[in-house]
């Protein structure tokens, strides 16, 4: 309570300020008053914040918390109260309306933005069926109540009678769409986002979503035209079909190199965020030259820069931080300010709104459990998708604030659906809770969410970027051919620095190395695609020709931001021993994990051909365990063997009484070692062979197992020591020295 109270006061203490400014002269009469507007943006800020905190510690989401602090502070309480006070904070002259509506329009479209942005195209594709079953029924049953409500309704309710159309296809939207955002908190909260039901409730009201945005999209153009004209409807449907094909091929491809391109060559601060900004604002304008309303733009938008592989954790935190700090508590603050709750006063449209709730709840609820049971879903999980999908909340708000704006919807109608929005948004939380805490888990769900989990913790998982550096010899193409086989499991955009020309001294070409990334990339997409009968995505690969020292090249396109860098140079070794100066300057250049190759043996004559067989040493460390992750990335990806192998510490250094120590015997907690890459490798859906060895020094058995196992690839994962020398330890330096097998370095 002592937040609810603390913002009480502190309303009441701000809302002093544009009294005592307007008392003073501050504002002259009928001119828009900087002070009031930013005492107003203050207001709605503090208000907002404490009460959404209030909110959400009741287990409510912060928006109902924001858009009640808009309630309070307008007529329904504020205005009830202190009429002359709310006045004087909230004036209805139409210049300082206007300030406020300009930021709140811009928060409509950034909500929109931040909502495509949270939508998870892969989730939607992995329970489409369900969840378009859901969709449909749950959008279709309650929008056609909400359609027959809307003809219905009394004349007095509706703001042009003769454009009742239109009225009544709002009012079906309003009624129909799911808050993603809400939902997805609730599920997320529960611990349920992983689980089938939760990824079909939060799928559902994705498409529950983008329906609702092309049904608004073309109201508006309707509603422009102010009758159903028949040319002009077939314009917006095409035009938005086109927009929606061309977002999702040309589109998406666009925006990715946008992104990337700003990404890479602009120095100024947050020029990320510039840029999905301004493609926010290019493809509202598109969808408004259209003919239909600019959220359809926005939102796909949202999409499309959530689908970038090279939108960080940062860039994303950044964007959300600016729109859900000033925009959001703006947006549905001024949303609370717009309803008038007192005109509940009147029994008809109290009696009105109750049956709005009804219609709504009802109707979404019998359409969401209908395409549960279609869906083939249990009739738990089918009740839980009913509850879930109950929740209007942000979603609903927008809808009826464009309705109003463009004349679509009367004051009176408009806050009942704001009221229709709080109460079934509140209801929600505690239903689904009740719902999900009900439904068993069977084992093979449980079996997929511990797969997920532990995937989801390594290494791998992880990478969202590769830098290779490589020359033209058989060790340059070898380490793109290995990257390629990385950079295919995971679909991540490649940068290659190519040393040397692109010819020899006699003008032939040489290997192309993007070539050779991008091809067994594609390779490891197309099988992996085929499994699941879908279409491989291709792979982004560039090429850059350093034109200055390597290691500078090298820190310079680092600074873009890679999780990994694979070198591949001839020669690896320096003429004294250990790494050569050019690895070790280039490994000096380049903070993050590395992953060093040295072709050997059949690789270096066929270095993109020749089979791979893998050995990695393993010792239960964090370090062994990348290796071995990787190792499992590489037999995965291309379809060979993989052999782990763990040498006991246990008289590693000394020398043993009897031959047969040297390669049997197994300490207490060695056998968990093995245990757990074996259980990696289930994870990863690789066939692995554990081995065991004490007595014996961890670089010789390594050698030897990798001659005798006839292995023809050596991972290992290995700790970077500090220095201007690259240093990776003695087994490194064994193996480095010593190994007739190609080796990969893993370095942390």
């Amino acid at each position: 309570m002592r937040v609810g109270q603390l913002a009480i006061g502190a309303v009441s203490l701000l809302a002093w300020w544009p009294l005592a400014a307007q008392a003073a002269g501050e504002a002259g009469a009928g001119h828009a008053s900087e002070l009031i507007f930013l005492a107003q943006i203050t207001v709605l800020l503090v208000s907002g914040r404490l009460l959404g905190e209030f909110m959400q510690r009741l287990g409510q989401p912060s928006i109902m918390g924001q858009l009640m602090a808009g309630i309070l502070l307008g007529p329904s309480v504020f205005g009830a109260l202190l009429p002359n006070l709310q006045h004087s904070l909230f004036p209805p002259r139409p210049e300082q309306k206007a300030m406020l509506d300009a930021v709140s329009q811009l928060g409509i479209l950034l909500l929109l933005l931040l909502t495509g942005m949270e939508t998870d195209l892969a989730l939607v594709r992995r329970v489409r069926h369900a969840a378009l079953s859901v969709s449909v029924t749950g959008v279709a049953i309650p929008f056609v109540l909400g359609f027959a409500l809307g003809e219905f309704l009394p004349a007095s309710l509706l703001p042009k009678p003769d454009l009742r159309l239109i009225t009544s296809l709002f009012l079906g939207t309003a009624l129909s769409i799911s808050s993603v955002k809400i939902v997805a908190m609730v599920v997320r909260e529960m611990g349920f986002l992983r689980r089938k039901v939760g990824q079909v409730i939060v799928a559902s009201a994705i498409i529950d979503d983008t329906i609702g945005w092309v049904i608004i999209a073309i109201t508006f153009s309707l509603a422009l035209h102010g009758q159903v004209d028949l040319w002009s409807l077939g314009q917006s449907l095409v035009g938005t079909a086109l927009f929606l094909v061309l977002s999702f091929t040309l589109g998406q491809r666009l925006v990715f190199l946008v992104i990337r391109w700003t990404n890479d060559n602009l120095v100024s601060e947050a020029a990320v965020i510039t840029a999905i900004l301004v493609i926010m604002g290019l493809m509202a304008l598109v969808t408004h030259a259209i003919g239909v309303h600019t959220v359809l733009g926005a939102f796909m938008a949202g999409l499309l820069v959530g689908q970038s592989p090279i939108l960080t954790r940062q860039i994303d935190e950044q964007l959300r931080g600016l729109i859900t700090a000033l925009f959001a508590p703006v947006f549905f603050g001024l949303a609370g300010l717009s309803a008038d709750l007192t005109v509940l006063r009147d029994p008809h449209l109290l009696l009105l709104t109750v049956a709005l709730v009804a219609v709504a709840s009802l109707g979404k609820f019998a359409g969401a459990f209908a395409g549960g049971v279609l869906g083939r879903l249990h009739s738990r999980e089918a009740l839980a998708l009913a509850c879930g999908m109950n929740a209007r909340g942000s979603t609903e708000v927008i809808v009826a604030t464009i309705g109003l704006s463009i004349g679509a919807l009367s004051q009176n109608l408009f806050t009942m659906i704001v009221a229709m929005a709080v109460i079934t948004t509140l209801a929600m939380p505690p239903m689904l809770r009740w719902a999900l805490a009900r439904l068993p888990l069977d084992e093979a769900e449980r079996q997929r969410l511990e797969r997920e989990a532990f995937e989801e913790r390594g290494f791998v998982p992880n990478l969202e970027r590769l830098l290779v550096t490589a020359d033209q010899t058989a060790k340059g193409r070898f380490a793109s051919r290995l990257a390629g086989l990385i950079a295919g499991a995971r679909s991540m955009p490649v940068t290659v620095i190519r040393l040397g020309s692109g010819t020899d001294a006699a003008g032939t070409p040489r290997t192309d190395l993007p070539g050779v990334v991008r091809s067994t990339a594609e390779a490891v997409q197309a099988r992996a695609a085929e499994q699941v009968g879908q279409i491989a995505p291709g792979l982004d690969v560039l090429e850059q020709s350093p034109e200055t020292p390597l290691e500078d090249a090298v820190a310079e396109e680092a600074r873009k931001g890679y999780d990994l860098l694979v070198v591949g140079i001839e020669p690896t070794t320096g003429p004294g021993g250990g790494f050569n100066a050019v690895v070790s300057r280039v490994a000096g250049s380049f903070e993050g994990p590395l992953a060093i190759v040295a072709a050997r043996g059949t690789h270096i004559l066929r270095p993109e051909e020749a089979p791979l067989d893998i050995l990695v040493p393993i010792n239960g460390t964090e370090i062994s365990r990348r290796g071995l992750e990787v190792a499992l990335t590489l037999a995965r990806a291309s379809g060979t063997p993989v052999t782990a192998l763990h040498v006991s510490s246990e008289q590693g250094a000394g020398k043993p009484s009897r031959r047969l120590n040297r390669w049997a015997g197994l300490r207490r907690g060695d056998g968990a070692v093995l245990k757990e890459a074996a259980t990696l490798a289930d994870r990863y859906g690789v066939a692995l062979r554990t081995m065991a060895r004490s007595g014996i020094t961890v670089g010789d058995a390594v050698l030897r197992q990798a001659r005798l196992g006839q292995h023809t690839l050596l991972v290992l994962g290995v700790t970077r020591r500090s220095g201007e020398i690259l240093a990776l330890g003695p087994v490194a330096d064994a193996v480095l020295e010593a190994s007739d097998r190609s080796v990969m370095f893993l370095a942390s």
